[in-house]
């Protein structure tokens, strides 16, 4: 339910008041611990960056943050729905517009309002910041004045001048049209489109629908005194008279008569419900006058069931909200240092965000909006805000098109720029995308064959999103056990159109090896209670079915647990598969931080693990986190500090530690330790300067699973981390279990370490494979 609004009213203003006034602060980029960093960052030390900036004013984006830098800059002349507040209260707007340019897609702003409406002064103004800024967003200046003042700032300034309130709507907007189109069965230059509100938005919405392809004869626009006409005598302008029609319509209601799409940027009430009704078959209405609708999504919907429609507001479907243009169209002009913002890059945002609607939402979409799924569909045409792809979609075909449109001064490899904006989202979207890297990698080539994973819970809604996930990306190649028929019918449910012609499926009951693998199993453990009969009916079990066959190579690797417990999941691998020779097997967690990674030992299996144990977890476990490219920092954790107490549990930890560097003397391990210990350097440093580990550790090995499980779901559940695990080391095949509650996107991550695990399983029997081709051959 909805707050009531004078409930939002006073939440708003504790909001901004509370604490540090307002939304925002400077913080530092470089060290000021020191005298020497001050030196560094003030006298004597920044004369240098300023005498090489003005050998070459270009240095300026080398040397300072201006190219990460926006100005928000506005004379509070048309505030939101608010109207002329004036420059000072429009300061809490243009705050939270810097706040939304930094959470999405980590740019720095200065908010400026200007004291002044004269279009001459605010010009002059903004042309005299240019040396300090890479970009300026202009924001809430009233129409006419703010076409006059883009179009002359983007004539006379060298950086991009860009008016959110005109262009940001048309392409957010345009995207949803492209996609509207796409399903009512429509072509662009065929539809007939009615513009309400002949304002700034209205009319950048009207250019860009045209540049898209839109005909202009098939345009009429309409504002407080109705249809815009060649000699009207009232109420006209030069960017009217652009789009001024020779036809007999000449009030709103008229022009609807038949229209296929509407856009509504004026005022509440503009639309009735007889004015949809007189709409082509199929009708598009776009209604985003703030804060209250032209018409009423259910006025709306009851007039035409047909119908697709759109507005500014996050409360009904599909919001033409701006923060999906800015942030993103902003990031690839100033990664490319463009001199302006052009129609190519608007052109390809609003294509990128349609082609995004298009994909299969991702499970952090969902829990960002109360657990809602999302399906391209009439009621899901544009994503949404808090989609994490939006950047590396945007950003990198606005970069694309100012780079072959030539306005950029900057040239990028696109693939490598991808990953740099996954690198601001954190470490653990750019260790989401190194994983995928890899795998790339090792299964291109003109013989490439794709890892083969067995999902034993194909039935599941998640498993079959993951699949489809892993199937479009070329990841592996899913076998999905269940019933054949379930699957399929799931799979059409949810509109999963690649998971029946190219994932593999197995009905385990039905399956010709059936039989074979029973038998095998019986020889396995028929001296462990476990008959024929037994056997044979524990084959119809899709976790021990799907064992068997990794056992017998019929798969390469296993991933279960979304639908059942830890021990349901795991006993059929321990009595199909087992454990490497001489290894523990136990259960591993990757905690994904911000700015760093940690893996956590033993979280799953071992409940009072021997020192011997432990030191088998130490190494297993530094071994996976070398797998994925991180030189493991191996801490072993205790309750002491090296010696200070002789507990028998501490001591246990400390005999577990000279096991591990007898047996592994390359690795760097050190302990027993407390946990601040191993992860605050300083601690180290100044107290335990002999400890061999420099730096935080990064592999932390628990004396018991108690601790380790407790320690890894408060790092999850209240540190924010996000936990991809539990990773079975020890075992004799590449197998895994899931969380019974894992996301779309941590099923997805997990089944890419299977792939990796499989491929290192492959490297290391490579020589054998090769030594026994050499025999083949001799023989």
């Amino acid at each position: 339910m909805a707050p009531k609004k004078d409930d939002i009213y006073k939440e708003s203003l504790d909001y901004h008041s509370k604490g540090r006034p307002g939304k925002l602060q400077i913080t530092p980029t470089k060290p000021t611990q020191t005298q020497r960093d001050l030196s560094l960052a003030y006298s004597p030390g920044v004369a240098q960056p300023c005498m090489e900036i003005a050998k070459n004013p270009k240095d300026s984006y080398k040397y300072t943050a201006r190219g990460n830098l926006v100005a928000v800059i506005s004379n509070g002349s048309a505030v939101l729905g608010l109207g002329n507040l004036g420059a000072t209260a429009a300061k809490p707007v243009m705050e939270g517009k810097a706040v939304l340019f930094k959470r999405f897609a980590d740019i720095d702003v200065f908010d400026i309002e200007v004291n002044t409406e004269d279009p001459e002064e605010f010009i002059r103004c903004v042309k005299l910041l240019e040396p300090t800024f890479g970009g300026i967003n202009l924001e809430d200046i009233k129409a006419p004045e703010c076409f006059q003042i883009e179009q002359t700032l983007k004539k006379e300034m060298g950086i991009p001048v860009f008016h959110d309130d005109q262009h940001g709507t048309a392409i957010i907007s345009a995207a949803a049209l492209l996609n509207a189109l796409e399903l009512v069965g429509k072509k662009i230059n065929k539809v007939r489109i009615v513009f309400s509100g002949g304002g700034a938005a209205a009319i950048a919405c009207a250019r860009l629908y045209l540049s898209l392809g839109v005909k202009r004869e098939n345009v009429i626009l309409c504002d407080s005194r109705g249809v815009v006409y060649k000699g009207r005598p009232e109420g006209m302008n030069e960017f009217k008279e652009e789009f001024a029609v020779n036809g007999k319509e000449r009030t709103l209601a008229d022009a609807m008569k038949g229209a296929d799409v509407f856009v509504g940027l004026s005022v509440k009430g503009a639309v009735t419900k007889d004015m949809v009704k007189s709409m082509a078959k199929k009708p598009i209405v776009f209604a985003m006058a703030n804060p209250d609708p032209e018409i009423s999504y259910d006025d709306a919907k009851a007039a035409r069931s047909d119908i697709i429609f759109a507005t500014g507001r996050s409360d009904y479907p599909n919001q033409v909200n701006n923060v999906l243009g800015f942030p993103f169209i902003f990031r690839g002009a100033l990664d490319t240092q463009a001199h302006c913002i052009n129609e190519e890059m608007k052109l390809a945002a609003a294509k990128a965000l349609a082609e995004l609607a298009r994909q299969d939402v991702s499970d952090v979409v969902s829990k960002a909006y109360g657990g809602q799924t999302f399906r391209f569909g009439p009621e899901y045409i544009i994503p949404k805000p808090f989609d994490p792809r939006a950047l590396t979609w945007v950003a990198p075909a606005v970069a694309k098109a100012a780079m072959e449109s030539g306005v950029a001064r900057v040239q990028l490899d696109l693939d490598a720029y991808a990953a740099s904006l996954e690198k601001r989202l954190g470490v653990r979207q750019s260790f989401i995308r190194s994983l995928k890297d890899r795998i790339h990698v090792s299964t291109s080539g003109p013989d490439k064959r794709l890892p083969r994973i067995v999902f034993p819970e194909g039935t599941n809604d998640r498993v079959l999103r993951a699949c489809d996930v892993l199937l479009s990306e070329e990841i592996c190649q899913p076998i999905l056990l269940g019933s054949e028929k379930k699957i399929v019918a799931a799979a059409e449910r949810l509109g999963l159109s690649s998971i029946q012609p190219l994932a593999q499926i197995i009905t385990p009951r039905d399956s010709d090896e059936r039989q074979s693998y029973a038998s095998e199993f019986y020889e396995l453990r028929k001296r462990k209670g476990i008959s024929k009969e037994h056997a044979f009916s524990l084959m119809k079990q899709e976790n021990y079915f799907g064992s068997m066959m990794v056992r017998r190579g019929d798969a390469d690797g296993l991933l279960s647990g979304a639908t059942q417990s830890y021990a349901e999941t795991i006993r059929p691998f321990l009595h199909t598969v087992g454990a490497r020779k001489g290894m523990k097997i136990s259960g591993i967690y990757m905690m994904l931080f911000q700015e760093r990674i940690l893996f956590l030992a033993d979280t799953t299996v071992n409940i009072e693990p021997s020192a011997s144990d432990l030191a088998d977890i130490a190494i297993c476990a530094a071994e996976e986190a070398t797998f994925v490219g991180i030189q493991p920092k191996v801490a072993m954790l205790s309750f002491s500090n090296f010696g200070s107490n002789n507990h028998p549990s501490a001591q246990k930890v400390r005999e577990a530690t000279q096991m591990v560097k007898q047996r592994r003397p390359d690795l760097i391990v050190d302990g027993e330790m407390q946990a601040d210990t191993a992860v605050v350097p300083e601690i180290v440093e100044e107290v335990y300067p002999f400890c061999e580990i420099k730096g935080a550790a990064n592999v932390l090995v628990f004396p018991d699973l108690q601790s380790a499980n407790i320690c890894y779901k408060l790092l999850q559940r209240v540190g924010g981390a996000e936990a991809i695990g539990p990773i079975l080391v020890g075992m004799n095949k590449p197998i895994n279990v899931l969380q019974r509650s894992a996301s779309v996107d941590e099923i997805v991550n997990m089944a890419m370490f299977t792939v990796l695990e499989i491929q290192q399983t492959s490297k290391k029997n490579e020589p054998l494979q090769a030594k026994a081709r050499a025999a083949k051959r001799k023989a």
